[in-house]
């Protein structure tokens, strides 16, 4: 089985970790996006598929890592048909929040989408990128 990595993008004004965490095993829908390639990833999303939970705006840092437990499916924020979302939850705090800074300070990370696609909300990331930025914020397995 081929495990696919992402990375999702949300200003803690907006929707934080925290609140993320609160939602528990339910976890919550990732609605509000509004650009192709982002809701094109999410409609590529399986099932348990890992993300990284990224702090955007203020942060700047990877913060924890969640899961999907529902596939794409239409936003309930729209009555467009195009826009889709998936349900993702919380699975564990980063225990080293991973910054912006350090990522883009990485040579392994400087083909991650979060440098080169800095304002893409929801993002691909390589299998390679994924053991890196958890060996950064010491996370085991």
């Amino acid at each position: 089985m081929s495990e696919q990595y992402w990375l999702f993008k949300s200003e803690p004004k907006t929707w934080s970790w925290d609140q993320q965490k609160a939602k528990g095993e339910a976890g919550e829908t990732w609605t509000g996006v509004r650009n192709y390639l982002a809701r094109n990833h999410m409609r590529a999303m399986k099932i348990g598929d890992r993300g990284f939970y990224y702090h955007s705006n203020e942060g700047l840092e990877i913060v924890g890592i969640v899961e999907v437990c529902a596939l794409s499916h239409p936003d309930p924020t729209t009555e467009d048909p195009r826009w889709d979302c998936v349900d993702i939850r919380a699975v564990r705090d980063m225990p080293r929040p991973v910054t912006l800074k350090a990522i883009k300070a990485n040579p392994k990370l400087s083909d991650m989408s979060l440098v080169t696609s800095m304002r893409l909300s929801v993002q691909p990331v390589k299998p390679d990128e994924w053991a890196e930025v958890c060996r950064m914020g010491e996370l085991e397995d």
